[in-house]
């Protein structure tokens, strides 16, 4: 007797796996659908979060890499833990909604996900998902509280520094707290420049680097992990530099306008550049000093 399945039954069968999770996506874009769109209309249009709509591309571009291997796990189910994560989940998105607290309505999503995790498939299938999961967090709106308190001496010690680079290369430019005057015209550092929701944004595009890179070693990791803030710091002094530059030798319109947004992409060009750069050396350092390790004395 023959082991193999005909084609047409495997097709079936396929499906059959795949049946529980389309009704899974269902159920989540009937959640959370709404949630997405009052976000998209409101929330993500503003500059401090507007990362969140390119947040959720990720997370879908993230699950969509493990829906095979998630598919073709051996269905081990944990219905107390998967149930308990998914009420809590389903409690928080509710009081969420009721009283239009947009950070729990975001918070609710790993729970929820995790739960059904567990209930579907069991603890392999969080283990295989864990990054997309913590990938949720980027999406939470930080509380304003925590905002304010950060934001302002980071716009402090950012104006601090980029006049005195500017002052050092010979630019007419001083400052009073976050107020910047170079030549002619004065630039109040907004929050957008060089608050913590860009560093939020930049910690996310870190972390994602992190796990593309997928580098084995801990100590190389744990390098990048904490060279992520940092890393973002610095990119946005590069960032406001460069705005200050615009307007002084451009004009005012110029550094508002469109090269205001410009200077968006150079902060995370120059994050970017700097993990990439960060990751190398360390690559180079740790897998030389591997080598000499292994080596015969």
């Amino acid at each position: 007797m023959s082991s193999v399945l005909p084609p047409s039954l495997l097709g079936r069968l396929d499906g059959r796996r795949e049946t529980p999770w389309l009704w899974v996506l269902a159920g989540f874009a009937a959640m959370f659908g709404p949630v997405y769109l009052a976000a998209a209309r409101g929330l993500w249009q503003t500059d401090d979060h507007a990362h969140g709509a390119l947040v959720l591309g990720v997370i879908a571009w993230l699950f969509w890499r493990i829906h095979r291997p998630l598919i073709e796990l051996p269905a081990k189910p944990a219905p107390l833990a998967g149930w308990l994560l998914f009420a809590f989940g389903l409690l928080v998105f509710v009081v969420g909604r009721v009283v239009g607290i947009s950070i729990l309505e975001f918070g609710s999503q790993p729970f929820v996900v995790a739960g059904v995790l567990l209930l579907i498939k069991g603890p392999a299938a969080v283990r295989l998902a864990w990054f997309p999961l913590f990938y949720f967090i980027f999406m939470i709106p930080l509380p304003g509280f925590l905002v304010d308190a950060i934001t302002g001496p980071l716009k402090q010690w950012i104006s601090a520094i980029v006049v005195e680079l500017l002052y050092d290369v010979g630019y007419p430019i001083s400052r009073t707290g976050v107020m910047i005057t170079i030549g002619q015209y004065q630039m109040l550092v907004a929050d957008a420049c060089s608050g913590l929701h860009s560093m939020y944004s930049l910690t996310a595009l870190g972390t994602l680097f992190m796990y593309i890179m997928a580098r084995a070693s801990r100590l190389h990791n744990a390098l990048m992990l904490a060279s992520i803030l940092p890393i973002a710091f610095v990119a946005n002094i590069v960032r406001v530099i460069v705005l200050v530059l615009i307007t002084y030798h451009f004009g005012d319109e110029a550094g508002q306008g469109f090269l205001h947004g410009a200077a968006g992409m150079v902060l995370m060009l120059v994050a970017l550049a700097g993990f990439f750069a960060l990751d190398a050396l360390l690559a180079r350092l740790l897998d030389g000093r591997a080598a000499r390790r292994a080596s015969p004395q």
